[in-house]
């Protein structure tokens, strides 16, 4: 009982990013329990659920078809467990805290990569990426740019499986967590969409799904092969069971 309980708590992460909540809308890191073979979890966000919620945000100003972050998954973070804000001093850390992420140190990225993230990652308009790379790419021993290049690479992975077929076949409708759990499984082997959890938020009468938590072992902050990290990782609860995906455009 005790090990169920720490799994849940450890994939209890906030996905939400508002700087007017940022207290609330920090991912936790909760430490791994001994034999828990998840280290990391990457984030990642159904656009057009989540902007039919945050309607004000910088990244939601342009939600419409044709987009990239409407016919696939953008990118929130790939999040350490146990561990945030390596060798960040103090003051900046609290600017961080503040949640005016635009306001942070700009990243050391290559013209193509932050190119590339602008795209994958809509709330850099936001400074969400300052922020992840405050928060957890600190503790990768690497640098932004490898950082970066790694979770970029993981979420093409996602984005190029039966995952994403399923949502663009499902935007309109209602998905469960047993058909996004059998995609991963198709698409990543047997049991691998029992290490994933499905993030939904209340919009009126709707309960949307805004995004996937997708919990990864790590023996190295170089790996990339995302079915070997997440046969790796420990299983979880689906938590939210089934939900409205959103379609481009706000309704």
């Amino acid at each position: 009982m005790k090990t169920k309980t720490a799994i849940a708590v450890l994939f209890g992460i906030q996905t939400a990013f508002l700087p007017l909540l940022a207290a609330a809308a920090e991912e936790t890191h909760p430490a791994a329990g001994g034999t828990d073979g998840t280290r990391q979890v990457l984030s990642i966000t159904w656009q057009p659920g989540f902007c039919e919620t945050r309607r004000n945000r910088p990244e939601c100003a342009d939600n419409s078809a044709g987009t990239s972050e409407s016919t696939g998954f953008s990118l929130h973070g790939l999040w350490q467990l146990k561990k945030g804000y390596c060798g960040i001093d103090a003051e900046l850390k609290k600017r961080d805290s503040s949640g005016k992420w635009t306001e942070l140190p700009p990243l050391t990225l290559s013209h193509a990569t932050a190119k590339r993230l602008e795209v994958a990652m809509p709330g850099v308009k936001s400074g969400l990426d300052r922020h992840q790379w405050l928060r957890n790419g600190t503790c990768s021993a690497t640098t932004a740019e490898a950082y970066y290049l790694r979770s970029l690479d993981l979420l093409d992975a996602v984005n190029a499986s039966p995952v994403r077929s399923l949502f663009e076949r499902k935007a309109g409708g209602e998905v469960t967590a047993t058909e996004i759990r059998t995609a991963f499984d198709e698409a990543f082997g047997s049991g691998a969409g029992e290490r994933v959890r499905i993030t939904c938020r209340k919009a009126g009468e709707r309960l949307l799904v805004i995004g996937l938590t997708i919990g990864l072992s790590s023996a190295d902050d170089t790996e990339t092969d995302l079915a070997g990290l997440i046969h790796g990782a420990s299983s979880t609860e689906p938590k939210c069971g089934s939900g409205h995906v959103m379609a481009a455009g706000l309704d």
